[in-house]
């Protein structure tokens, strides 16, 4: 069984996906771990598995649902060590095409409201210097993505935000670390449309949902600034850290029209 220093901890986005599978290996741990997302029944379904998991059940793109999950995050009455901040979608296609609507509540919750649960926090954890602020971000976030442009531009800032906080917070016995897998299969491609290309991609190229969330929780717990999971993925952000914008942003459209 994996130990972890956390002594309790929140996910948001839980109900699925790398929240769902970090909630998982934090129960088997003995963690008692608030549960967030809409789908109220999916949480009551995974809170029943584990002794001291909490259901909160909030839609973090209103204003009552992310006062709900602010206001559990800096209570005192039951103290929260780790904040995950996982939830978050994508929306694939031509930027021109797509509803704006649909790409405000994007940026709302991959933006937004991870700010505000980081800021919130943070507020919390510094004063009693201690806490572990993971937020889930993207490779998507170190290079241009035509066709998930919105996308990538939100995990750029998640990622950008998370490497100032893990500076800013040095010394103080909280760690900020920036989560960026790549290839994971989770409900991401059918909420973000992006089923038919991302069939294109050869089995290799997929990491197994399971070791992104423990590489995560790991890593934050180690006080890292980023987790990259993935040999693949570790090589090719230090290629998008060499290789000229210009020729990055090529590659990334190629790729992109090829999996049409």
């Amino acid at each position: 069984m994996q130990h972890y220093p956390f002594t309790s901890a929140l996910i948001t986005g839980a109900s699925s996906g790398i929240g769902e599978s970090m909630a998982h290996l934090l129960g088997q741990a003995g963690v008692p771990t608030v549960l967030v997302a809409r789908r109220t029944e999916r949480l009551e379904e995974l809170a029943a598995r584990y002794d001291r998991f909490e259901v909160l059940t909030a839609d973090l793109n209103t204003v009552s649902g992310l006062a709900a999950v602010e206001a559990r995050i800096v209570s005192d009455a039951a103290l929260i060590d780790l904040v995950v901040n996982n939830a978050g979608f994508g929306t694939s296609g031509l930027f021109h095409e797509i509803d704006p609507d649909r790409l405000h509540d994007e940026i709302g919750l991959n933006v937004q409201a991870l700010t505000r649960l980081s800021n919130a926090a943070l507020r919390v954890m510094i004063p009693r210097g201690r806490g572990y602020l993971l937020n889930v971000s993207s490779v998507a976030s170190f290079q241009p993505a035509p066709r998930l442009a919105v996308y990538a531009a939100t995990k750029a800032y998640v990622t950008s935000l998370s490497e100032s906080l893990h500076e800013e917070v040095r010394g103080t016995g909280v760690h900020v670390t920036a989560l960026c897998p790549g290839l994971t299969k989770t409900e991401f491609q059918s909420v973000s449309n992006s089923e038919a290309y991302a069939s294109s991609y050869p089995g290799f190229a997929w990491l197994k949902v399971d070791d992104v969330a423990a590489g995560g929780l790991g890593d934050v717990a180690k006080g890292k600034a980023l987790s990259v999971p993935g040999v693949i993925y570790k090589g090719l952000t230090v290629v998008a850290g060499v290789t000229p914008r210009g020729l990055t942003r090529r590659l990334s459209s190629l790729v992109q029209r090829s999996g049409q």
